[in-house]
């Protein structure tokens, strides 16, 4: 094996190391939380046993608020794995993956010596690591629609039409994924690139008509077939979940303005010192071509090296900036909305790391180990908050001092090994961070956050497993994870009325009285209860 060739074996190894840990390692380690992560793992169930590639379901009734593609990749990866919550998220670790190898190898063909870097800082960026984790469409739609605006840049730069047919192949996919936004976003951000080159033949070019063959190839068959079965999927879809959630307040996600700042800023730890400097060098670089109407040679970047192509940074600093302004405007808002615009900054992040070499300043790696030590500290006390009740004072200084020696350490060995070192000192704390989560603290986040406690709760109690479900007063995840976990539809009292025969019942701890009197003169029996969740189980009988 030549020396180059046996370089690329080893930094492809590390990487799939890496993200084979932190994607793949204990992804059911705790059940499925939130409400969405068990309602699309139930849609993938229930379209497999139909056998139904083409409508999504949910108890039996069509779902059409996203499109198909992750519920496809379920449905292959429990035909190959079986029915798990586990199985569910691993079309989300495997795009997170290959979207780390497409990072990887596009820095190390533009940016060659900081691919490396590249592509552990993209796998270990905090956004990058949970959406990996989860069963839900926003990695299903960011890893695609990073590949494509890759493969753009590389067909903008050597010219191949190989490159930008699988950039319109990659926002197909992105649109299978979570619908027109993912065309809409490369739109704009090819067009912001075009206008602030003042060459509007690269927006022009990129206009391709075999493109657009291939993207309507790729969509139309799927979207034309589901509107064919249900003819109100173009009102559900198009109408109700792209433009009234964008433009009104219809879902109750509404959150201010600035929302998305502490939220990108929390997405890109442990990285975010060096993101936020490399965003402001490129920013500066932007304010520079303004004043000046060109580059006029290359550009000095803040920490005294020269930039040689400011072009790359500037092209992924309006990729990082124009999803956070667009759903900044958007009238509903959650955390994944942003999630296209985090990938983009372990590149920028790298490229500014490889520029700066050892002259990074103090105070910046001071707060980088802060933040380092914070992330260790944290995780320690993530079983106390998952509980809602305050360590002991003496566990409180252990999670101090844990947090003291590790900042200490990455500051210490950043500081002697310098930059080469600076992505394993970082890494060292993320994955003994995962590690606890995912071991010592994965039975009291399952307890405290998955409807799977709840059920096997249930199961001590001895319920029948078949017997009618209903929820009063809980959580919709509460609702929608008993609804997987035990593969049946649930009853909301409040929307659907008190079942007529026998059933249990989900309610508020404390709520017996209430159920009884909404429930009289039926018998309302106890079960069980989990305090983690301040929940309490009952099981109600017929009519008398």
């Amino acid at each position: 094996m030549q020396p180059n060739s046996r370089t690329l074996f080893l930094q492809i190894a590390v990487v799939t190391g890496v993200c084979a840990f932190l994607f793949f390692f204990g992804l059911g380690a705790f059940g499925l939380v939130g409400a969405d992560e068990p309602r699309y793992a139930q849609i993938g169930r229930e379209m497999l046993e139909r056998h139904d590639w083409v409508t999504p379901v949910l108890n039996g009734k069509p779902w059409l608020e996203k499109p198909v593609l992750l519920y496809w990749n379920e449905m292959i990866s429990y035909s190959l794995f079986g029915v798990h919550d586990w199985a569910a998220r691993v079309p989300s670790a495997l795009f997170g993956f290959g979207m780390v190898l497409a990072i990887f190898f596009f820095t190390r063909r533009f940016r060659p010596g900081a691919e490396m870097d590249a592509a552990l800082i993209a796998a270990s960026l905090a956004a990058v690591i949970g959406f990996s984790r989860g069963a839900s469409t926003d990695m299903q739609i960011s890893a695609p629609f990073c590949v494509a605006m890759l493969a753009w840049w590389a067909w903008n730069e050597t010219g191949s039409r190989l490159w930008l047919g699988w950039f319109y192949v990659l926002l197909a996919a992105g649109t299978l994924a979570k619908g027109p936004v993912a065309p809409g976003l490369a739109v704009l951000i090819v067009a912001a690139y075009a206008g602030l080159r003042r060459e509007k033949s690269v927006f022009l070019r990129t206009v391709w008509l075999p493109g657009f063959l291939i993207y309507f190839a790729v969509t139309l068959p799927w979207f034309i077939a589901v509107q064919i079965r249900t003819p109100e999927f173009f009102r559900v879809f198009f109408i109700e979940h792209n433009l009234e959630r964008f433009g009104t307040n219809l879902y109750q996600h509404q959150q201010p303005f600035w929302y998305y700042i502490p939220v990108f800023l929390a997405s890109t730890l442990p990285w975010t010192v060096f993101a936020v400097s490399a965003l402001a060098e490129a920013g500066a670089s932007c304010v520079r071509l303004f004043r000046t109407g060109s580059d006029a040679g290359a550009i000095e970047g803040e920490e005294g090296e020269v930039e040689k192509d400011p072009w790359l940074a500037r092209f992924l600093l309006l990729w990082i900036a124009i999803p956070i302004v667009f759903f900044s405007i958007s009238r509903s808002k959650l955390p994944g909305y942003i999630l296209p615009a985090i990938p983009p900054v372990a590149v920028l992040t790298a490229a500014w790391l490889q520029s700066a070499r050892e002259a990074i300043s103090r105070w910046r790696l001071l707060l980088h180990a802060l933040i380092c030590g914070a992330l260790a500290g944290g995780a320690l006390l993530v079983p106390w908050r998952m509980n809602r009740v305050s360590p002991p004072a003496a566990t409180q200084a252990l999670i101090a001092v844990v947090t003291a020696v590790v900042a200490l350490l990455v500051l210490l060995a950043v500081r002697r090994g310098g930059t080469r070192i600076l992505r394993l000192a970082t890494l060292a704390p993320v994955l003994l961070a995962i590690g606890f989560l995912l071991r010592p603290a994965a039975s009291v986040i399952d307890q405290a956050n998955s409807a799977r406690a709840i059920q096997a709760e249930l199961q001590a109690a001895g319920a029948p497993a078949r017997m009618p479900m209903a929820v009063f007063n809980v959580k919709r995840d509460v609702e929608y994870g008993l609804n997987y976990y035990r593969n049946q539809p649930v009853t909301r009292y409040e929307r659907d009325g008190i079942p007529a025969g026998k059933h249990l019942l989900a309610a508020p701890e404390g709520s017996r009285d209430a159920v009884s009197s909404k429930v009289a003169p039926r018998h309302v029996a106890r079960i069980g209860r989990l305090s983690q969740q301040h929940v309490e189980l009952f099981m109600v009988s017929n009519i008398k």
